[in-house]
């Protein structure tokens, strides 16, 4: 499999269910240094790398959009590393996100009915 600067390579094949991982070649220096992403910080700004941020709450079927709308970014490829990265950086925040309201959700469930196993 041929790889391009700043591309994403998909474990052993396309298709097989392994998660994408960025190509650590050289990036394009032509490309834009940030991705595209509502509510990202940019890299090198002070939000960046802090984790999640104190922002207004989100839903869980907001953050999972975004999440997969990320996801479909990195498949797709053809972004520099620093871009592959900044999206890997949201993606993995989304998803703690998405986790930290099920686990809200199942909490909340297990304290209507004692009963249950959470």
């Amino acid at each position: 499999m041929s790889e391009s600067p700043g591309s994403t390579t998909f474990g052993d094949s396309p298709g097989n269910g392994r998660a994408a991982r960025p190509n650590r070649s050289t990036p394009n220096s032509d490309a834009p240094e940030t991705p595209d992403l509502p509510g990202a910080p940019a890299p090198g700004s002070p939000q960046a790398g802090r984790g999640p941020q104190s922002s207004p709450a989100v839903s869980y079927e907001t953050a999972r959009a975004e999440l997969e709308e990320v996801v479909r970014q990195l498949e797709a490829g053809g972004v520099t590393l620093e871009q592959s990265l900044a999206l890997w950086e949201r993606a993995e925040e989304l998803a703690r996100t998405c986790q930290a309201l099920l686990d809200g959700a199942r909490a909340r469930l297990a304290a209507t009915d004692p009963t249950r196993d959470a």
